[in-house]
């Protein structure tokens, strides 16, 4: 939990949780966003500028994961995003490796495995903290289809025929910018308890 210090009176109070959540599930979306732009256009017309952004997204989510578990107890309390966390790292590497060769197959068959464990941990997360913090649903939904999109990469991959890029990637990151964004604006409606 970060603190504010009260300028009146130089004594320390708590920040809400949701005031952090609701800044982080912004920021999410936002990055999402700009991602998928990127991805569609650019992206997409120069393989090159495609392979870093098939790099960048896992990358983001293990730093995400990493500081908002920082945030809120740190890893040891809150170990699906310490495992997010990791297995992010493990696959922004392997996603490297992966566009090594001019095949892009391997590299969304990664981020499709990827995303179905990356969506357990996010329901996971949403489940645990449904108590806690508002606006979970639509996190828990957003892992769930999570790992439903992920099915869908793998299996594109394991087809050698399938026109695949970093476009086949975007729709899964448009959802995922609106699963935050969804989240972000219920937690800026919210009154305070």
């Amino acid at each position: 939990m970060s603190i504010a210090v009260s300028q009146s009176e130089n004594t320390v109070l708590p920040q809400s949780p949701s005031g952090w959540l609701k800044r982080y599930y912004g920021v999410r979306a936002l990055f999402s966003v700009v991602w998928v732009a990127l991805a569609v256009t650019i992206g997409k017309a120069q393989p090159s500028i495609g392979a870093v952004l098939l790099v960048a997204y896992p990358l983001w989510d293990c730093l995400a994961n990493y500081v908002d578990a920082a945030r809120n107890g740190g890893l040891r309390a809150n170990p699906t995003q310490a495992l997010n966390a990791a297995i992010s790292v493990v696959v922004t590497l392997t996603v490297a490796v992966a566009l090594g060769s001019r095949d892009v197959h391997p590299a969304i068959g990664v981020l499709g495995a990827w995303a179905i464990l990356s969506g357990l941990f996010q329901l996971s997360t949403g489940v645990r903290r449904w108590r806690s913090a508002a606006a979970q649903w639509p996190q828990i939904l957003s892992g769930t289809q999570s790992c439903a999109g992920g099915t869908h990469f793998v299996m594109q991959a394991l087809d050698p025929t399938a026109a695949v890029s970093v476009a086949t990637i975007a729709p899964y990151a448009a959802f995922g910018a609106l699963y935050f964004a969804i989240s972000a604006g219920v937690l800026a409606v919210k009154k305070p308890e």
